[in-house]
This record gives structure tokens, sequence and C-alpha cells, in this order.
């Protein structure tokens, strides 16, 4: 966790200067998936905020260690006093009042009150920090979700361009046996409505292609990126895993648990702090001051002790010490709805990549029986005993094979990204 909040904080410690001067993209780029994450972890506002709630926590650390150190106060005031009517006081008159004190405050024992509260703001900065790093990986799975629904909307361009391309040399074939004799009219027209589907096709496909590059322009935090490439990343690579070692990795690395289980810890804390309101406090004091109507001041000094023993406060550290344990008992039947989710998350990502394995396999052959099935069937029409039909069969089937096959691609590829995220891989 630390690797990634160090890249995170690497990532976004930029003034808005350099951060609006920076080039992140140029037009004409090409850009791998590592680095579409990390100019997601620079740009995404998701990641700043989150940033910023670890910032807080840090702070309210230093603000409970400050109870172990002195505190020190001047004051210093003047005032215009004129004593009510009646009163035989300075003659009756007028006069002025002067006023500088300094105070120094210090707690010397509060029976661990404050050790107490600093370990807990520790465990809900360690809280944070697993916040950020969920948020980060939220982030992450996003980025890899659209990269890949990029490149599956290009492939599936590319499917449909080829298939323009087929129908539009099947045309030209049709024309030719009409021209000489050899085949009706019937074959022409059916070539022309064939060819006139997959333009419609293809720009369905263009218009896909663009969504998708939005969605991963939004994902990587700059909606108004210039044009770039991506590389293909889509080859089949086998991520071998068991379903007990994914559900171990998760239960020790998911950021969520995590970050549930120091606030359990937290509020554990919490209890022992609330409990300590039935101590006493002992605390030092000096105070040094300087009086008077008139310049010189006159001089004073004090110095003691204050043992504070709480005898009643009408039940509020009763009730306080109830409300903590009522938190605790929240946290933790959330902290086991939790568990219960990660296993689900889990098992649902290794039954879908199993699917997507076997899919891929399924997919596969049935582009090569569709290769060859559009070669018997273009060879048969070339040699004249083909018919028109029997083309166009054979092309759209081999479309939608590749198409399947290049959509076994990307669920492969995505779930391989959900099981990642669900073991909590960084």
């Amino acid at each position: 966790m630390q690797k990634i909040i160090l890249l995170i904080i690497s990532a976004i410690m930029i003034s808005p200067l350099d951060a609006g001067a920076e080039v992140l993209i140029k037009r004409g780029d090409t850009l791998d998936l590592n680095q579409c994450i990390e100019i997601a972890l620079k740009k995404q506002p998701n990641i700043v905020a989150a940033m910023g709630n670890v910032n807080i926590n840090q702070s309210r650390v230093g603000q409970a260690k400050s109870n172990y150190y002195p505190q020190i106060n001047w004051t210093s005031g003047y005032s215009r006093i004129s004593p009510a009517t009646g009163v035989l006081l300075k003659g009756g008159s007028a006069y002025d009042e002067y006023l500088s004190n300094v105070n120094l405050s210090q707690t010397i024992y509060d029976f661990e009150k404050t050790s107490t509260q600093v370990k807990i703001q520790n465990l809900n900065l360690d809280s944070s920090r697993s916040d950020l790093d969920n948020v980060a990986s939220q982030i992450v799975f996003g980025v890899k979700q659209a990269y890949f629904g990029l490149l599956q909307a290009k492939r599936n361009r590319d499917v449909a361009a080829e298939t323009v391309q087929l129908f539009q040399q099947h045309l030209e074939r049709a024309k030719g046996f009409f021209e000489v004799g050899t085949k009706p009219k019937f074959d022409v027209t059916k070539a022309e409505v064939d060819l006139s589907n997959a333009k419609l096709n293809l720009i369905k496909g263009e218009n896909a292609f663009r969504i998708t590059r939005v969605s991963l322009n939004n994902a990587i935090g700059m909606p108004e990126a210039p044009e770039y490439t991506i590389v293909d990343d889509f080859g089949f690579q086998l991520y071998a895993i068991s379903l007990g070692d994914a559900l171990k990795r998760a239960y020790t690395s998911r950021p969520d648990l995590q970050s549930i289980s120091a606030k359990s810890e937290a509020a554990e804390r919490t209890i022992e702090l609330q409990k300590k309101g039935y101590y006493p406090t002992l605390s030092g004091n000096a105070n040094y001051a300087f009086s008077g109507e008139e310049f010189p001041l006159e001089k004073g000094w004090t110095v003691g002790a204050t043992l504070n023993f709480p005898l009643f406060s009408g039940h509020s550290t009763k009730y306080q010490v109830e409300e903590a344990r009522a938190n605790l008992q929240v946290l933790k039947a959330n902290e086991e709805a939790l568990r219960q989710s990660i296993h689900l998350d889990v098992e649902q990502a290794y039954l879908n990549l199993q699917q997507a394995r076997d899919s891929i396999t399924t997919t596969e052959l049935t582009v090569r029986q569709a290769t060859e099935n559009f070669e018997l069937a273009n060879g048969r029409y070339t040699s004249g005993v083909g018919s028109p039909i029997e083309i166009t069969d054979a092309l759209v089937s081999l479309a939608n094979a590749k198409t399947a096959y290049i959509a076994a691609l990307y669920d492969y590829k995505v779930t391989q990204a959900s099981m990642e995220k669900a073991m909590g891989i960084k």
C-alpha cells in the first residue's frame, strides 16, 4: 500500500501552475495501459479528494499530540472604570486599569487519555490511507475497462471495414458475371444490398469507437485529450490462480477491508478513551502578571497544581461509553458484511474468468470454421456453382465469429482486471 500511496503523492504534488503547464498527452502519441493509469492517477479528482482526507487525518494526529506539550497564553488588556454613583471608591472619579498576564499550563497525568487519543487518530490515518488505496484501485479498474473497451471497439471497427471490403469485392464479381451473362441481375442487386448493410455496420462501428475513446478520456481524467492511439494489448495470456489462493489474497490485501479493520480498532480504543472520563486529570500551571492603574505596573506570580476529579457528570461518561460500544458493533457487522461481499466478488470473478477462458477457445475455433466456410462459398461462387445467399451467409457468419472472438478476449481481460481488483492487487 505504501508504494501506491507514494506514487499517488508524487503524481498530485504539483502546483496548479505546473499542472496546467504539463503536457501529459500530445497529439499523435501512442499510449500503453500503464501510461493511461499513470495519467489517471495524476488527473482524476477523486484521487485528490482522497489524498485531502489523508492530510486531514494527518493533521488530527498532530492535534492529538499537542496535549503532550505545555499551553502558553498571553493576555493583555486595558479598562476605563467609573464607579457607580454613591460608591466611595477612588474619590468617586474614573480611573484606568492595565493588565498583562502570561499563563503556562501543562497536563501532568491524565491516565493515558492523550496517548489513547493519539492511537485513535493514527488508526484513522491508516484507514484514510487504505481509503486512498481503494479509490486508486477503482480508478485503475475503470481505466482498464475503458482501455480494453476501446481496443474491442477498434477491432470491431476493423472487422466491419474488412466485411465492407469483402462485400465490395463480391459486388464487383457479381457485376462481372452479370455482364457476361453467367449470373442474373438478382445477384448484383443482392450484393448491393449486402454492401449497404455492411457500410451501415461500419458507420455504427466508427461511432462505437468514438464513444469508447470518450469513455477512456473520462477514465483518465482528460475529457479534452488530443487525438492519440493506444497499444493493442489484447492478446490472450492465461491467468492462473486457484480460488483458495485468490480468497486468501483478498482477505489480506483488500484496501476497503483494511480501512474498516482500522476503523474497528479505532472504535475499540474509543471505548477505552471514554472510560477514562471516570478518572481525574492532574495538571500544573504557572502565571506571571502585571497590573495597576499607572506605569510602572505591579508584578505578581503564581505557581500551582490542579487535580480535577469528575464526581458526577449527569451520566454523560456512561452514555459516551455505550455509544462507543454501539459504534464498534456497527463496524464489526459492516466488516463481516464486507468479508462476505469480498468472497462473492472473488468467486464470481473466478467463475467468470473460467467462462471467458473457455469462450476464447470456442470462439477461436468458430473463427477458423467460419473462415473455411467463407472460402468454400467464395470458391463455389467464383466457379459458377454457388449462390449469392450462400456468400452473404458465409460473410455474416465470419463477421459474427470474429466479433464474438473479440468480445471473448475483452471479457477475459476485463474479468482478469476485476479479479485483480477483487483480490486487492495493486
